[in-house]
């Protein structure tokens, strides 16, 4: 088919009533194919943390190097996969993507096999083991990346393109329901097979899960491409560009302003390497950007969040495994926390509505501080079992003030960042959230002993009080206040005049 006969092909919109049909199962087969990919990526974010520290008993270290060099992978990394995802054809993109995201996953599924059937390694056997399921599962996660700038950065804004404004919300809506299903379902369903069955026969089934997955998926979208003219003349747009020039990508930061807390702290900065820097280390020109803005104190009190063990990542969740709290339960909890998250984001609109951005925000990360009040709390409780109970729903209760902090932070970058900055200033924000959870990964490799988890809590609840005291100096500083006294003290007066 020639480019003029695509051109007109294009021109028909996707939902025309005579293509109806076709239409919606070319959109189903764009929905199976994301459910495979996040299931996969869900199920082993989760599983890796018990792996290790069964592999590794009475220690984090195994967990928390993990942690630190998938978080440092991605940093690094980040820019030149949204480069690469930005200049090479969609079937490109598509072929890179499935084939090394499910590769990687079998490969760590299979080392991780060996590694828990097998106890009489050597010690060089071992170690290469080890670093083998390390680079499997960073590789994975930067595939998991480049398919998530694709699908939701690239092919629903093209195929929803002449379309009713609608569509676009609604096929952005249902990926995001997709990944929070796989989110909340993946580690349940890994809990419970690991609880119930064993680490290995879960292993086992990551593996076959992705062998299975990597054939479907590619048919899958590769029947998309094919059922979208759209697509395709994209595409031959695209290697006319690339032909003629190689700009730097924006699709990493386009993708990270519409990803959930924890995801969006697995990206890194296109812009920094816009300005030619590693994306830890932005250049001196773009902190001095950074730092004139109004909103750098929110920005780093945001940024300090991420500087934690209080959360149902990788460390914590070796932690409550040495603990001897079931996997499936920890499965639960984790989707408890994940359901929490999503209420803050119908609890933010009503609260901002009412208290303004800033006082929201306000609200929202003492909130956060005060359930995490319980996790501190859990550190004198002598029963293993009550405590480990009391952090994780401290933990799970923490994310309703966490999500409504980190909406409220964005929305004051949105509103107060010229639009001149708006990309420096997002780029260098999301390079030292990069840090700090790097940072975190290296508070485990410093104390790896479960028994001293405490320290890291301690340490997690000095630091979000750190941010929650750098907020609340900035509305002083803006407001030169923190509440209206005198509205309160008019309700007291008519309370009592009322009552007498």
């Amino acid at each position: 088919m020639g480019d003029v006969e695509l051109e007109a092909e294009v021109r028909q919109p996707l939902i025309d009533p005579e293509i109806e049909t076709l239409s919606t199962s070319l959109i189903s087969c764009l929905y199976v194919a994301h459910f495979l990919s996040r299931w996969s990526a869900r199920m082993w974010e989760f599983s890796v943390a018990l792996y290790m520290i069964h592999i590794w008993p009475d220690s984090l270290l195994l967990t928390a190097l993990y942690g630190v060099v998938e978080s440092a992978s991605v940093a690094l990394f980040g820019p030149i996969i949204g480069q690469w995802v930005s200049t090479l054809t969609y079937v490109k993109v598509l072929q890179l993507w499935t084939v090394s995201q499910n590769l990687s996953f079998v490969v760590a599924g299979i080392t991780v096999i060996i590694l828990l059937v097998y106890s009489g390694l050597t010690s060089i056997m071992f170690a290469a083991l080890v670093l083998v399921t390390y680079l499997s599962g960073a590789v994975a996660v930067l595939s998991t990346l480049a398919g998530t700038i694709l699908i939701e950065r690239e092919w629903v804004v093209v195929i929803s393109e002449d379309q009713p404004s609608g569509v676009l919300t609604k096929l952005n809506s249902v990926l995001r329901r997709i990944d929070l299903v796989c989110k909340l379902g993946a580690p349940v369903v890994s809990g419970f097979l690991i609880s119930f069955v064993s680490l290995t026969a879960s292993a086992i089934f990551l593996a076959v899960w992705n062998i299975i997955s990597v054939c479907l998926q590619y048919w899958l979208l590769s029947s998309v491409y094919r059922g979208v003219p759209a697509l395709r003349m994209k595409d031959i747009k695209r290697k006319e560009i690339s032909s003629h020039e190689h700009e730097p990508s924006t699709f990493v930061t386009e993708q990270n302003a519409s990803l959930p807390f924890e995801d969006r702290s697995n990206n890194s900065s296109a812009g920094s390497q816009k300005l030619g820097c590693l994306p830890i280390f932005p250049c001196f020109g773009a902190w001095k950007v950074y730092l004139n803005q109004e909103v750098v104190l929110p920005g780093l009190a945001l940024a300090l969040l991420y500087f934690t063990v209080l959360s149902f990542g990788s460390l914590m969740t070796a932690s409550l495994e040495w603990q001897g709290i079931p996997a499936y339960v920890i499965g639960i909890a984790r989707g408890i926390s994940a359901i929490v998250g999503i209420t803050a984001t119908f609890t933010y609109p009503i609260l901002e509505s009412r208290l303004s951005t800033l006082r929201t925000g306000l609200w929202s990360i003492w909130s956060q501080w005060s359930f995490l009040l319980l996790c501190v709390g859990s550190i004198w409780v002598k029963d293993g079992m009550s405590s480990s109970y009391m952090l994780m729903g401290g933990v799970a209760a923490s994310r309703l003030g966490l999500w409504m902090f980190d909406l409220a932070v964005i929305q004051q970058m949105q509103d107060q960042v010229p639009d001149s900055d708006r990309c420096i200033v997002g780029e260098v924000q999301n390079s030292i959230q990069s840090t700090m959870d790097l940072l975190g990964y290296v508070m485990g490799v410093i104390v790896p002993n479960p028994e001293h988890f405490w320290e890291l809590i301690l340490i997690s609840f000095a630091i979000v009080t750190l941010g929650a005291i750098l907020y609340t100096m900035h509305i002083w500083r803006v407001r030169k206040h923190l509440f209206h006294f005198e509205k309160l003290y008019g309700l007291t007066r008519r309370f009592f005049g009322s009552s007498s």
